[in-house]
């Protein structure tokens, strides 16, 4: 593991499906975040999605928080659908849209009429430089397809820097690759079976994500069946780069996206965090295993399907093995917060199940964002406790302050929330 020598400081770009996301990315550090808006946009079915109208606030939090903002544009577009993509870009040069992430030319045609930066989406599959060299008249990004590895990466690279190759805005245009996330099977996540099986396009947002699911296989002839659960065949792990990030970096890879604009705030949180720390000890030289491990061992703690190399490293893809997440810890709401003393630096909690001394816990809000802690003291209205039940209200110390109606959650082990 050897010291960070590429040309500037890679840009950390993080996931905001919601406020409490966007709120945690920030304080976690990112250099950016990218986010959709209304149906056009490719986590349209998530229970975290940003709407028209959250736009001004959205770019507003942006900025107070020193950060840009890039809104993804990426889905597939229908005739009936270009109205009301111009409608959003033109909100988006309204507002101070940074860049658009975008993948059919009529968005981003429009969007170079309107002075707006375009970062070529990873729906389009670049993998390779004369592909690239064309997109490039049209942005001053590309996000790459999600199949190639690093020594493909490291000579477009070289060829990017050898043909002094620029974007509209002047710039050498650069290289984005997915750092940490899902991974879909299809090529550069481009699908079609739930729209086969339920009219649900997954290059429009809507997945309903057929295959993380177990399937039975049936001889007609027999009537014998066979469950299908061993590997699950078509659920890849999830990408982590974080362990071998300084080759990343010096492959030529500008920007390190994160997917996960449909997970949980925390998770953002987290994430982050750890790649943020990771870039900055690769550009100091104190990059190494121990430093990774660590790391390695947070990312674990939150919804993973299993961590693999995906395509980077030229080895054969893990596949997730078990339904849902392998995460190490998980989330449980205990409370809810009804009130913050800002000079005691104390939060008062109605609890809703049992809290007690020793529980790490996070307090989750759409204006505080993530507040991580452990609880030390526990204290009533009749004093110090060991533990709170169900309906009391009690105070506990926290890092930054919170707000009322915020959630209380304990973080625990996987296993010990299962039993």
């Amino acid at each position: 593991m050897t010291a960070m020598t590429q040309e500037s400081h890679a840009e950390v770009l993080a996931p905001a499906g919601c406020y409490a996301s966007l709120q945690a990315a920030i304080d976690a550090g990112a250099d950016a975040v990218y986010f959709g808006l209304a149906q056009l946009n490719m986590r349209a079915r998530s229970r975290r999605s940003f709407h028209l109208v959250d736009l001004p606030d959205i770019m507003e939090r942006c900025e107070a928080g020193g950060i840009r903002g890039y809104l993804t544009l990426n889905t597939l577009l229908y005739d009936h659908d270009i109205k009301l993509c111009y409608k959003l870009l033109e909100a988006a040069a309204k507002n101070g849209v940074n860049a658009v992430i975008a993948s059919d030319m009529a968005c981003i045609m429009k969007a170079r009429e309107l002075g707006l930066e375009v970062h070529l989406s990873t729906q389009l599959s670049v993998s390779n430089y004369e592909s690239f060299k064309f997109y490039a008249q049209f942005c001053d990004r590309i996000v790459l397809a999600r199949e190639l590895n690093l020594s493909m990466i490291r000579k477009l690279r070289e060829q990017v820097l050898a043909d002094d190759l620029r974007g509209p805005s002047g710039r050498v245009v650069e290289i984005e690759a997915f750092a940490h996330g899902a991974l879909c099977v299809a090529v550069s996540g481009r699908c079609g079976m739930s729209l086969f099986t339920d009219n649900a396009s997954a290059n429009r947002g809507a997945c309903v994500q057929n295959c993380r699911k177990e399937y039975i296989v049936k001889d007609p002839e027999t009537g014998k069946e066979l469950k299908v659960d061993n590997n699950f065949v078509m659920s890849p792990n999830d990408i982590s780069t974080i362990e071998f990030l300084d080759q990343v970096l010096q492959a030529g890879v500008h920007t390190l996206k994160l997917e996960g604009r449909g997970r949980s705030p925390e998770y953002v949180k987290l994430v982050t965090r750890a790649y943020c720390r990771a870039v900055d000890a690769v550009h100091k030289g104190t990059y190494s295993e121990e430093f990774v491990s660590k790391l390695l061992s947070d990312l674990e703690r939150v919804y993973n399907r299993g961590l693999s190399d995906g395509y980077y490293l030229g080895r054969e893809q893990g596949w997730s093995g078990s339904h849902g997440s392998k995460s190490t810890h998980q989330k449980t709401l205990k409370g809810q917060i009804t009130h913050y003393y800002s000079k005691l630096g104390v939060a008062e909690v109605r609890a809703t199940s049992d809290v007690k001394v020793g529980d790490e816990f996070l307090i989750i809000g759409e204006t505080t964002g993530v507040v991580e802690g452990t609880v030390e003291e526990l204290y009533l209205d009749a004093g110090k406790v060991e533990e709170a039940k169900a309906q009391e209200i009690f105070s506990v110390k926290v890092s930054n302050k919170v707000r009322k109606n915020d959630k209380f959650f304990t973080m625990e082990p996987a296993a010990a929330v299962a039993n």
